[in-house]
């Protein structure tokens, strides 16, 4: 017995020590990958030193890899989280944990010479410990959709296509404009439930993402005068009376129809009695991207059927 746990002792500190080898050579690679480096500040305050260049870059969110795909940099992706589903060609690239749990040593064997973080959801410790083997973590902190663009165009500054994000963000202005030009012909203001989850019930407060895109599209968020993510009873529901219900895809069930047939007990609300239950892909709408404009054209679609003329315009 006691000679296993000396066989066991020593493997370990076998590991570690090529581990910690492994990462001093890494870091030495990544100190002479891309030639060329500028100083830049991040989102969070945080001053750095990134590439001019960066060829082999981590996305530690799945907001961030669909973004740096957005511009069309998807190519100097070398690995992304759990979760990050799209595009389709994310799917393949290799996976360096969850994005509130991060596997330093897979981060380690992939070498990027660039991570992008997000302030709120990549622990602090987490990019404090990759940024500790030298390698640089641009985080990003984007709360409205103005901020998601600007977020885009330093993307594609930073990677180096910037006429793509550029071009992306002028298309994302134009679609935000002809739902403000569509909702503008209608002055009817329908009360929105949105369910993020079901058990317990839980809704977007003032100033998420959710709040905003309803708001723009023309209607009224019933939990918008509470802040954070407020859990409701069916008893708060019926006072409420929504006339909208959108049902995200994170509230369980198995189906479209097993997530409506909830509702359906309760046809004293409104939205159920005049059979306004919608199931949305919770992606449109819970992640800082460019799809939020299209979570936010199907919005206007839903609350304003009525109203003259496509919000995609495609």
């Amino acid at each position: 017995m006691k000679d296993f746990s000396f066989r066991n002792m020593h493997s370990l500190r076998q590991r570690q020590r090529i581990f910690f080898l492994f990462s001093c050579c890494a870091c030495l690679l990544w100190s002479a990958l891309p030639a060329g480096a500028r100083t830049v500040v991040d989102q969070t305050g945080e001053r750095m030193e990134i590439p001019d260049a960066p060829r082999r870059v981590l996305a530690l969110a799945p907001s961030l890899t669909e973004m740096i795909y957005s511009i069309d940099a998807g190519q100097k992706l070398v690995g992304a989280t759990r979760f990050s589903n799209y595009p389709p060609a994310a799917q393949s690239l290799p996976r360096v944990g969850s994005y509130i749990q991060l596997d330093l040593e897979r981060i380690v064997a992939l070498r990027p010479d660039l991570c992008f973080a997000t302030k709120d959801g990549n622990p602090k410790h987490a990019v404090d410990a990759i940024k500790a083997l030298g390698i640089p973590v641009y985080a990003v902190d984007p709360r409205t959709i103005d901020q998601i663009m600007d977020t885009l165009l330093v993307m594609g500054d930073l990677l180096q296509v910037e006429e793509k994000a550029q071009k992306l963000v002028a298309d994302l202005r134009q679609r935000i404009e002809r739902v403000r030009q569509r909702v503008a012909k209608s002055p009817d203001r329908p009360g929105v439930f949105f369910q993020i989850s079901e058990n317990p019930i839980i809704s977007a407060g003032k100033n998420s993402f959710i709040d905003r895109l309803i708001t723009l599209a023309g209607g009224t968020n019933l939990a918008g005068t509470v802040e954070g993510y407020p859990r409701y009873s069916w008893e708060n529901i019926m006072v409420l009376q929504p006339e909208v219900v959108l049902i995200s895809t994170m509230a369980g069930g198995q189906s479209i129809a097993q997530l409506k047939a909830v509702w359906q007990q309760w046809p004293e609300i409104p939205a159920v009695r005049q059979d306004r239950l919608y199931v949305v892909n919770a992606d449109l709408f819970n992640r800082p991207t460019a799809r939020l404009i299209d979570g936010l054209e199907m919005l206007v679609d839903l609350l304003h059927p009525q109203a003259t003329g496509a919000a995609s315009g495609k």
